[in-house]
């Protein structure tokens, strides 16, 4: 009888799971569904086409200059990823594994602005980049500074890292001291090594971010220069009304790279969470 209703339970807790992931798989669905309707259709009540128009992508890639802003997302995106892993890395090793006065009451300070919105820091940061702009020898409005130096020090990368430290045994830093290695050997051969996880984690979370920024790119850019590709959804978008067709075509576009990263980034995804526990 027990086994029977264990056996129940798990088919039923399997079914949910299924339908949850056929629910979220509705979207996604309907973006490429969309992407290759006519006007006519994607404003419609059809769900799926006629007749595809898979022309409506090489519209959409021409009409939106994608190449152009594909090539900026991607330079963005690698100078983003490097400054943010190098300074949430090394923030978060000094304060999981260094000893200074008042290091947990920083980390806690630090810890607290993750509960500020982040349309709240959007004019403090303009205001930041444009003063820097005047005053130092590089020009950081419409320029590749402006769009990743503010976000190369991110709190939950910082956090995240440093629960993982944390759970570094003593005895292996001991070791290393041993045999003379200081700090940043320690680091780079043995903490690093070992986290790939969570490394991994913070590199999808960055990529996403820096890949799908539109308001601060629009807000620091005025030329088509430095904009990421994002930015060119907003061809899209006239005085006539929106051509959802197009929309949809170019949003597929613009997270191929995503589901790519993701796709061979899975496993450490899910084994950081599983792991890191996020306890200190």
């Amino acid at each position: 009888m027990k086994l029977n209703r264990s056996r129940t339970l798990t088919i039923l807790t399997y079914l949910l799971l299924i339908l949850g992931a056929l629910l979220s798989l509705v979207p996604f669905v309907w973006m490429i569904s969309t992407s290759l309707k006519t006007i006519g259709e994607a404003l419609g009540s059809s769900f799926f086409p006629g007749e595809l128009h898979f022309e409506n992508y090489v519209e959409a890639w021409d009409r939106a200059n994608f190449s152009r802003y594909f090539v900026n997302s991607i330079k963005v995106t690698a100078i983003s990823l490097v400054g943010s892993v190098s300074i949430s890395v090394l923030a978060a090793y000094g304060f999981a594994r260094i000893k200074f006065p008042g290091r947990d009451l920083i980390f806690g300070i630090l810890l607290s602005t993750m509960m500020i919105p982040a349309m709240v820091t959007i004019i403090p940061n303009f205001l930041t980049v444009t003063w820097l702009g005047r005053i130092g020898p590089i020009k950081w409005i419409n320029n590749w500074p402006a769009l990743t130096v503010p976000f190369m020090g991110s709190v939950f990368n910082i956090f995240l890292l440093r629960q993982f430290f944390a759970q570094i045994p003593d005895e292996l830093f001991d070791a290393a001291r041993i045999d003379g290695s200081g700090h940043l050997r320690f680091l780079f051969q043995v903490v690093m090594p070992l986290s790939k996880a969570p490394l991994m984690v913070i590199l999808v979370l960055t990529f996403i971010g820096s890949w799908n920024s539109l308001a601060w790119p629009l807000l620091v850019t005025n030329t088509p220069d430095w904009r990421p590709i994002s930015v060119g959804m907003m061809n899209f978008v006239t005085e006539a009304g929106q051509e959802i067709h197009y929309i949809m075509a170019g949003a597929f576009i613009t997270i191929i790279p995503i589901l790519i990263l993701y796709f061979f980034t899975q496993k450490q995804f899910t084994e950081s969470i599983a792991r890191s526990g996020l306890k200190g």
